[in-house]
């Protein structure tokens, strides 16, 4: 995978990649703003398995926040969520909170580069793909890199927290 860094991929998550020395690519695509599940647009405008297209998610772990990346086709289990980082509750995050701690808007929360760094915890069935893709900071713009990269760069952890299919 080569890095990009051309102007319609300048995002606070790029920014990060580079800084960090992570290789990825950017992967943009026309948005349509009548798309109700961000993720599976993704998915299927880029022709990629939703089983490697991962969302960002925002939730609050007894009463701190807290980030959780599972594939689009899926759900965040909120109590797995709060087992993984030692918590006994979770709840998800008010969007305006999520937009305003990570710098991102919802439908473009990327879980690199965020305003504020959240604990951060990655579905386990990412182990499984050689690259995953995630937000890449806008709408029509994922990041496609590998998913012990995306930990490194965001000091995250895997742990089983999705649910569904």
């Amino acid at each position: 995978m080569a890095k990009r860094a051309d102007a319609s991929s300048g995002t606070p998550a790029t920014v990060a990649l580079v800084r960090a020395g992570v290789a990825f690519t950017a992967h943009a695509y026309e948005h349509d703003p009548r798309a109700a599940a961000y993720g599976l647009e993704a998915a299927e405008k880029l022709g990629i398995d939703p089983d490697r297209v991962f969302k960002t998610l925002l939730a609050n772990v007894d009463g701190a926040l807290a980030v959780g990346i599972v594939p689009v086709a899926r759900q965040l289990d909120l109590k797995a969520l709060a087992q993984a980082l030692g918590g006994k509750r979770a709840e998800m995050a008010d969007p305006a909170v999520a937009e305003r701690k990570t710098g991102y808007v919802v439908g473009g929360i990327s879980p690199i580069g965020q305003k504020t760094a959240l604990p951060t915890v990655l579905d386990e069935s990412a182990i499984l793909c050689e690259t995953i893709l995630v937000s890449g900071g806008r709408r029509g713009l994922d990041l496609e890199l590998a998913p012990d990269d995306l930990l490194a760069v965001t000091a995250g952890r895997y742990a089983p927290i999705a649910r569904g299919r």
